[in-house]
C-alpha cells in the first residue's frame, strides 16, 4: 500500500464528491455492485415478464429485433396489457418460450431491455413486487436469499442490503439468523463483500459470547479476514464496546508496524462508531484517534473526524504539527487549517493568524476549496470537549481585551484525570446563546466564505487528472514513490 497514492485518489474522490453532491447513505461497510432489480424497476414506465415467440430461425438476425408475448405485468398496466404482443431487442440465444424481464420506457412506443429469466427468477421477481414499501420489510425478505443458489438471486439479494442505510438494517436484529452468520463469517471462501455485509449483521445480532472468536480472527488473520478487517473491527468494538479499544490500538492504531491498509481499516471502523454507531462515547473514540496524531504520515487523516466530533483539545498539538512538518509534505497543513476554521475558540483563531504568517498559501487554498468540518449530529447523552456557558461552568463567556464576549475551554486541570473532558455540545448550546456570542462565533466560522468557482473548476480538473493518472499506474505497475518510514 502506497500512502501518495491513497493520498492522491482520496483527495481526488473527495473534491470529486463535493462537486457531485451528497451520496445516499448505505451499509458503511458493504459495496453495492450495481442497481437491483427492484431499484431499476422503480426507473422504468413499464415491466413485465415475457415468452419468445421467435427462435433462431424466425428472429431477425440483422435488428436483433425478437417478438414477445407478455405474460405478466408487474407495472404499467397503463401502457401494456397481458397478452399482447412487443418486440424487443436481444442479440442473446433465442428459442420459442424462453421467458425474459422487460422492462421498458419512453411510451407510448416502449422500448425494451431485456433479462433472461428462469423459473426461481421468475417467482423471486415476482414476488419482490409485490412487497410494501418498506425498508424492514423489503430486508426481512431478501435476508432469505443472500445465499442462493442462483447466482441472479443471491447478487440481488445482497446489492438490496448493500444499499440499505445501517439504521434500517439493524431493526431487523431479531430475525438474523446468528449461527448462520457466524458458519459464513468464517468460512474462508467466502467473498470479501459479503463477509463485511455479514460482520455487519453479526454485530447487530451478535453478543459478547462471540468476542472470543472476533478477537482471535484479529490477532491472526487470514487474507480474507484482512480483505475486510474495517468490518470485522467495527463488529468486534459493537459487541466488545469500549473495552475493546486497547486491543485496537495495540494491533492498529498505536502501532507503528502495522500495515498502512490495516490502520486505514481501524480508522474507517472508529469512523463508523463516533458516526452510525451508539455503543462507544466519541470522548473514548477519540483517545484512540489521539493517537494516529503522533504519526505524522497518517494524522491529516483523522484531524476532520476530530473536528466534526467537537474535541478542541488538540490545539497545540496540531499548532505544534502545523510549524513542524516538512513542507514538502505539506498535506497536513490543510487539514490543520480546517480544524482551526471549524473551532469556535479564540485560541483557534491565534492560531490561524500565525498560520497566515508562515504559510499563507496553505490558508488561502484550505479557504478557497475545502468547507470547514460541520459538526455530527450529537449521540444520546454525549457531550463535547468544549465548555460554553453551561450551568457548570457560568464563566465560560469571558471578554476580550476589546471587550467582545469570546468562548473558553475549562482547562485539563478542571477534570481529575480519570474523567473524560466533557461539556455542553456546541452545536446543541448555541440556541440559548446571547446575540453577541452568536455574532463571534459566526465570525469565527468560514463555513459561508464564497469560494473562487475558476479556481475550484482548476483544481477540480487536477484532481480527476491525477485520479486517472493514479488509476493508471496502479493497473501498469508504474512507478510510485514510496513513503518516508514512521520513526
Amino acid at each position: 500500500m502506497i500512502r501518495q497514492t491513497y493520498q492522491t485518489l482520496t483527495a481526488a474522490v473527495m473534491i470529486a464528491a463535493i462537486a457531485i453532491g451528497p451520496i445516499a447513505s448505505a451499509c458503511p461497510f458493504c459495496e453495492s455492485v450495481q442497481q437491483t432489480i427492484r431499484q431499476q424497476s422503480e426507473t422504468m414506465d413499464a415491466v413485465v415478464i415475457a415468452s419468445s415467440l421467435d427462435g433462431e430461425l424466425t428472429r431477425n438476425l440483422t435488428t436483433g429485433v425478437v417478438k414477445m408475448k407478455v405474460e405478466k405485468v408487474l407495472k404499467g398496466g397503463e401502457h401494456v396489457k397481458a397478452g399482447q404482443t412487443v418486440d424487443a431487442i436481444y442479440f442473446g440465444k433465442v428459442e420459442v418460450g424462453r421467458r425474459f424481464l422487460l422492462s421498458g420506457v419512453d411510451p407510448p412506443n416502449l422500448q425494451w431491455s431485456c433479462l433472461p429469466v428462469n423459473e426461481r427468477n421468475e417467482e423471486y421477481i415476482v414476488k419482490a413486487t409485490e412487497i410494501e414499501d418498506d425498508p424492514v420489510a423489503r430486508l426481512r425478505f431478501f435476508r432469505q436469499y443472500l445465499e442462493d443458489e442462483d447466482p441472479l438471486i443471491s447478487r440481488d439479494a445482497y446489492d438490496e442490503f448493500a444499499s440499505t442505510p445501517y439504521e434500517e438494517i439493524s431493526k431487523i436484529g431479531p430475525d438474523m439468523d446468528h449461527d448462520r452468520l457466524i458458519k459464513w463469517v468464517q468460512e474462508p471462501e467466502m467473498g470479501v463483500d459479503r463477509k463485511r455485509l455479514y460482520l455487519t449483521m453479526l454485530g447487530i445480532c451478535g453478543s459478547e459470547k462471540d468476542v472470543p472468536m472476533l478477537e482471535e480472527m484479529l490477532k491472526n488473520p487470514t487474507k480474507s479476514v484482512s480483505n475486510g478487517l474495517d468490518a470485522l473491527i467495527a463488529c468486534y468494538l459493537t459487541l466488545s464496546g469500549e473495552k475493546g479499544l486497547p486491543l485496537i490500538n495495540e494491533l492498529y492504531i498505536s502501532n507503528k508496524k502495522a500495515q498502512f491498509s490495516h490502520t486505514y481499516a481501524a480508522i474507517m471502523a472508529l469512523r463508523f462508531h463516533g458516526t452510525e454507531g451508539n455503543v462507544i462515547p466519541r470522548s473514548a473514540l477519540s483517545e484512540s484517534l489521539h493517537k494516529i496524531l503522533e504519526r505524522e504520515q497518517l494524522a491529516d487523516m483523522v484531524i476532520p473526524d476530530l473536528a466534526k466530533w467537537q474535541d478542541w483539545s488538540q490545539i497545540d498539538r496540531l499548532t505544534k504539527l502545523f510549524k513542524e512538518v516538512d513542507p514538502k509534505d505539506n498535506w497536513l497543513r490543510v487539514p490543520v487549517i480546517n480544524y482551526m476554521r471549524a473551532c469556535p475558540l479564540p485560541e483557534a483563531a491565534e492560531a490561524l493568524k500565525e498560520f497566515e504568517k508562515i504559510d499563507p498559501e496553505a490558508v488561502r487554498r484550505a479557504k478557497a476549496f475545502f468547507p470547514a468540518p460541520v459538526p455530527v449530529r450529537p449521540k444520546a447523552d454525549e457531550e463535547s470537549t468544549t465548555q460554553i456557558n453551561s450551568p457548570e461552568n457560568p464563566s465560560s463567556v469571558a471578554e476580550s481585551t476589546s471587550g467582545e464576549p469570546v468562548l473558553s475551554v475549562a482547562k485539563p486541570t478542571d477534570h481529575p484525570a480519570t474523567e473524560p473532558r466533557l461539556g455542553t455540545r456546541y452545536a446543541a448550546a448555541m440556541a440559548n446563546q446571547t446575540p453577541a456570542l452568536s455574532g463571534i462565533v459566526a465570525q469565527q466560522s468560514d463555513l459561508t466564505e464564497a469560494s473562487n468557482p475558476w479556481e475550484f473548476a482548476c483544481v477540480l480538473l487536477v484532481s480527476l487528472a491525477s485520479l486517472v493518472i493514479m488509476v493508471f499506474l496502479v493497473l501498469t505497475g508504474g512507478p510510485v514513490v514510496d513513503p518516508k518510514p514512521e520513526n
